[in-house]
């Protein structure tokens, strides 16, 4: 399972690396997607997040390790969908910054709450996070890759999270909560100066 992921990781990264490299000078769909990838790798808030549901998706185990990296994405799509609509959801921000909180809280603790409990929290956080993505989309992208562009580069921190999970349990189970919780502990101090305006 751990080679797989690995292989997936660099696979998808590969893959996506020349549209990438090519953001200004497509245009269309093909520029849409750059930016849409590009968007959630630009802000601490969003990346903290994402790699957040990862390794808690990782320290849950089992089902959740797919199950809740997809309730996230699938949660973030509908909120993406509502904001390249223009239509209002009230303190989208504070909900982001709060999901960096809760999300590093969630880890540091160590909480064991019941998958679905999980998977809904996890899912009212996506919504905040799409609905800045489209909310944020340029007006000359084209909305489809736009949007397949931040829900691809989301996949692949939600994937990074699950790596440095796996990265983590290499060092021993001996020291593998302690440095999981430390990772969860780190995210929230980062979520209050977000919150804070600190960062």
């Amino acid at each position: 399972m751990r080679s797989l992921v690995i292989w997936l990781v660099v696979s998808i990264t590969a893959a996506f690396t020349p549209s990438i490299a090519w953001a200004h000078s497509e245009t269309g769909a093909a520029a849409g997607f750059s930016h849409g990838f590009l968007h959630p790798l630009t802000g601490a808030d969003h990346m903290l997040a994402m790699i957040a549901v990862g390794i808690l998706a990782y320290q849950i185990g089992g089902r959740a390790l797919w199950l809740v990296p997809i309730s996230f994405l699938l949660f973030m799509v509908a909120g993406g969908a509502l904001g390249i609509t223009g239509a209002n959801i009230p303190h989208v921000e504070l909900g982001i910054a709060l999901s960096v909180i809760i999300l590093g809280a969630a880890i540091a603790l160590g909480i064991a709450a019941p998958l679905i409990v999980t998977m809904s929290v996890v899912g009212i956080f996506a919504i905040f996070h799409g609905h800045a993505h489209g909310a944020e989309m340029p007006g000359s992208s084209n909305a489809l890759g736009y949007a397949l562009g931040f829900v691809s580069a989301t996949a692949l921190l939600h994937l990074g999270g699950i790596g440095i999970g796996m990265l983590i349990g290499r060092a021993g189970a001996r020291h593998e909560p302690t440095l999981v919780r430390a990772a969860g502990g780190l995210m929230t101090v980062a979520g209050l100066g977000i919150l804070s305006g600190a960062l």
